[in-house]
């Protein structure tokens, strides 16, 4: 198509506007807030427990089956399909919340949920096959505000409905049901890539191209780790991938995946902070799918007013505001970024931990401000420190691998902590142990930063000292005497070396002296 093309002006703007319309619409659902109290309420009359226990952990291990799978698919047939079956799953989840009774039903509806939230990987990646890398960074962040935008609309619109207006929880659906159609809707006009990062990759001339939004945010230079990255920032070998028949094409494509992340992970900075991605992004995804249980444990919705929606638009506020304000901060985040991790998580585990002890709903939701508004920031700060260095592709194989064992550990997580073949702990139990997971987290990263750091200093005094020494040399070498056992010259033919030593014509010196003279020239160079 045309729209694919890169041309000065509206080959980027069209697709992006559309993309853009489909995050609008698909995140601007009203009704999520209010999930738990619809399910616990007599339209499902559902208990938290069955809920807790037998309807949610359903959409973790649908998430984790359908991710891989849903990974090659989206690249292999070129995103735009994905997106499709992305507002597909939306309709037929909502419609079954909506229709459907009985468990059963509520655990079909959460595997199309865990099918809506494994084809995200499309949306995020479409737009890159269909505008010039110049303009990377700034649809990125047009698609990106646009979803923070509609959600916070969305949760103020909810608790707005639901305060002054009385609207059922029904209707709110019913409202999501709506929103969620007109995305699919627009999904349709997208134009067809021609292009995919792995599968129907082009040869590019130039430089590999930095990972979308990499100079909006932490823009202190990265110079300790640089050599470590420069082979991880070369771009994908596209002529290996370049065979017309699928079946040596799928291979090549795995085999260079293998090779690229192998390459990826080598590198001590990106480990680390993928490290704390996973298994901080498991934690997060946790805490949010039995948040509003919780809520509901400590504050029934049948007996008292609830503001889930506030809330949730205050923390998506609060979150965008911390990771703005990073954004403009001039850090070493090499040298401190660990220290941060640390600190921030040991603040959700503060958080966690006086929600568990709370039986106050206004103190729940206040640590739940806290939590949100932590992650967010650091995830930001990740986000861009694993970016730092690497091509697009493999940006979006690091994302992919690291989003795979976040929901590995989320689904050990849940099999022990939720699910009725392990532990069935209360939901407040259940928060015990989530912020004793962040705690351990915070304790890892706060020992090793206060590692580096001391290492750093100790580096620092050790180049210190280094660059003394040899003026210390220098000095001391207008003292150095001849050996008792070597003649001492008489003074006129030290005059005469003297001399000779400023026009260049000095004479070979004895062998010891000779010695001392090349190791003191060579002291500077170490």
């Amino acid at each position: 198509m045309v729209c694919c093309r890169t041309s000065p002006m509206g080959s980027w703007v069209l697709p992006t506007g559309i993309l853009c319309s489909v995050g609008f619409f698909s995140t601007l659902r009203p009704s999520e807030p209010f999930l738990v109290p619809f399910l616990a309420g007599p339209d499902k009359n559902m208990s938290l427990s069955t809920i807790t226990k037998d309807i949610f952990p359903i959409w973790t291990y649908s998430y984790l089956a359908l991710l891989v799978p849903v990974f090659i698919l989206t690249d292999y047939v070129r995103y735009k399909p994905v997106i499709i079956l992305q507002g597909i799953s939306f309709i037929v989840t909502w419609l079954l919340l909506l229709f459907g009774h009985g468990v059963k039903m509520m655990q079909v509806s959460e595997f199309f949920y865990g099918m809506v939230t494994a084809t995200e990987v499309a949306y995020y990646a479409y737009i890159y096959s269909v505008v010039s890398p110049e303009h990377y960074q700034k649809v990125s962040g047009y698609c990106r505000s646009v979803t923070l935008v509609a959600y916070t609309v969305a949760s103020v619109l909810g608790q707005v409905l639901v305060s002054l207006a009385d609207v059922s929880y029904f209707y709110l659906h019913v409202l999501t049901t709506v929103c969620v159609s007109i995305a699919f809707l627009f999904s349709l006009f997208l134009p067809m890539p021609k292009k995919s990062m792995f599968f129907h990759a082009k040869p590019s001339k130039g430089a590999s191209q930095d990972p979308p939004g990499r100079d909006a945010v932490l823009e202190q230079p990265q110079k300790d780790h640089e050599p470590e990255l420069a082979t991880v920032s070369r771009n994908l070998d596209t002529h290996l991938i370049s065979d017309p028949k699928p079946k040596h094409v799928f291979l090549r494509v795995l085999v260079q995946w293998f090779h690229d992340l192998k390459e990826c992970y080598s590198s001590t900075h990106l480990f680390y902070w993928s490290l704390w991605w996973a298994f901080s992004t498991a934690g997060y995804n946790q805490v949010l799918n039995y948040i509003q249980v919780l809520w509901d444990d400590k504050a029934p919705s049948q007996n008292s007013t609830i503001y889930n929606g506030a809330v949730e638009a205050l923390s998506t506020f609060g979150g965008a505001l911390a990771a703005f304000a990073v954004s403009h901060l001039k850090v070493d985040w090499e040298l401190l970024g660990e220290l941060a991790l640390g600190v921030f998580s040991a603040a959700d585990a503060g958080s966690l931990f006086l929600m568990h002890l709370t039986t106050s709903i206004w103190v729940c939701y206040a640590g739940f401000l806290i939590f949100k508004s932590s992650y967010m920031l650091l995830i930001t700060i990740a986000t861009f420190q694993v970016a730092l260095n690497l091509s697009v592709e493999r940006y979006a194989l690091v994302f992919g691998i690291n989003t795979f064992i976040a929901l590995g550990i989320q689904t050990l997580m849940t099999l022990v902590v939720v699910d009725e073949q392990g532990l069935r702990l209360p939901v407040s139990i259940q928060f015990l142990i989530y912020g004793s997971y962040f705690s351990v987290i915070a304790g890892i990263f706060l020992l090793r930063s206060c590692y580096m750091i001391c290492s750093d200093k100790c580096r620092k005094k050790k180049c210190t000292a280094t660059d003394q020494n040899p003026e210390d040399s220098e000095d001391s070498s207008h003292d150095i005497t001849p050996q008792p056992h070597e003649p001492q010259p008489h003074e006129p033919q030290l005059q005469e070396r003297r001399q000779q030593q400023t026009t260049g014509t000095l004479q070979q010196p004895p062998q010891q002296p000779q010695q001392q003279g090349q190791q003191l020239e060579q002291q500077p160079t170490r």
